[in-house]
């Protein structure tokens, strides 16, 4: 994953992957580095998504209910959140 021995933080990981994918579509390197580099990517993304779920497990253990006791809750974004963008979906379908 680039730093041996070190643990990459999931900013360092998520900057790594862009910069490989950024390479990859602008056709700079070769056949045989794009297939390295694609495997360092899929190593790179595993990694980012172990952080994210370990967050995930964080953040359900510290979440208290009403009376204070810990409880635990899994995290929800709310839906504004959900899908980052409403105006990407597609508009509804006219039942007419």
């Amino acid at each position: 994953m680039g730093k041996s021995g070190k643990r990459l933080k999931f900013e360092e990981a998520m900057t790594r992957l862009d910069a490989i994918v950024e390479a990859m579509e602008a056709g700079e390197i070769g056949v045989e580095e794009s297939i390295a580099k694609y495997e360092e990517a899929m190593g790179l993304a595993a990694h980012c998504r172990r952080i994210l779920d370990e967050a995930e497990q964080r953040i359900q253990k510290i979440q208290l209910d009403a009376i204070g006791k810990p409880q635990l809750v899994p995290f929800e974004p709310p839906p504004e959140a959900a899908t980052g963008n409403e105006e990407d979906e597609a508009p509804a379908e006219d039942e007419t």
